[in-house]
């Protein structure tokens, strides 16, 4: 059984020092123009490992993930208006 995973997006300063950030999670991305990391951590250890993330000088702001709780479960009631525009 999968454990559960949360995403946090983490604000760095310092690309080259995020490549430690490994040691917390699962890095998905690392964006070098606007400086922040993607990353997913069990869900268990993530308060612990949030705050030992917080205390690194490179870690400029740590914000966590809604994407587990959007919906992702669609219903058909309404109509498919995009085909009346079709040609």
């Amino acid at each position: 059984m999968l454990p559960e995973r949360t995403g946090y997006i983490v604000w760095v300063s310092d690309l080259k020092a995020a490549r430690s950030l490994e040691r917390f999670g699962t890095v998905h991305y690392m964006s070098r123009k606007m400086h922040y990391v993607v990353m997913y951590m069990n869900a268990d250890r993530a308060e612990e490992a949030v705050r030992q993330m917080d205390r690194l000088p490179y870690v400029r702001k740590i914000e966590r993930s809604f994407r587990n709780e959007i919906k992702t479960e669609y219903s058909k009631d309404n109509e498919d208006k995009t085909r009346a525009y079709s040609l």
